[in-house]
């Protein structure tokens, strides 16, 4: 059986060795201040973005990709790439998250993106329980400011990191889900996720 040989599929597999080999480069001498990548999962293609210290950033479909990309090259640094296996630890347990095998996160996560009151907000939600729920009201309390409740919901809105640092867990205080950074589908989807596994277990 004869071979066609198709030029455009061997430029596609020289491309992508000489990108490997960019990012390796890039890694060993400490030039690659910024590394991407994007994973499929129940609430759409996620981009996952970490710097040395952690992981800085995740982004949802709507939030446009290429103008987070952007946004990490103005705000952290332009030395930017795609670089997947800088992020295969996140990549594994995002999925192990959503197949319902993990209930906390193993990850450094960087939050220099957030500053001052939304740091703190940020720095509790990691410690709101997989499955439970916490209101705006409690959330502020925690963090230091209790009539800071729009602040939380502004620090909410404002995660760079959802998902990881679990925003979707606070609530309004009526139970209602209330917004969320991927829209309030992916929020609900989360929390449906959560009581469906610790149902399971």
């Amino acid at each position: 059986m004869n071979t066609i040989f198709d030029p455009l599929a061997a430029t596609d597999d020289a491309m992508a060795r000489l990108h490997e080999r960019l990012v390796a480069r890039a890694e060993e001498e400490h030039v690659l201040d910024v590394g991407y990548r994007t994973v499929d999962s129940p609430v759409g293609s996620l981009l996952l973005a970490a710097t040395d210290r952690g992981l800085v950033r995740v982004a949802f479909v709507g939030e446009g990709h290429d103008a987070v990309l952007e946004m990490l090259a103005r705000v952290v640094s332009p030395r930017i790439l795609r670089a997947p296996q800088r992020l295969d630890r996140a990549a594994r347990e995002l999925d192990e998250y959503f197949a319902g095998r993990r209930t906390d996160f193993d990850l450094a996560v960087d939050l220099r993106l957030a500053h001052g009151f939304r740091l703190e907000v940020l720095r509790h939600l990691r410690e709101i329980g997989y499955g439970a729920t916490e209101s705006y009201a409690v959330v502020a309390a925690a963090a230091g400011s209790p009539r800071a409740v729009r602040a939380v919901g502004t620090a909410c809105a404002t995660n760079p990191v959802p998902v990881v640092v679990p925003c979707h867990r606070v609530v309004r205080s009526d139970g209602t889900a209330g917004a969320y950074r991927g829209g309030p589908e992916a929020k609900l989807t989360l929390l449906a996720l959560e009581h469906r596994t610790l149902a399971a277990s």
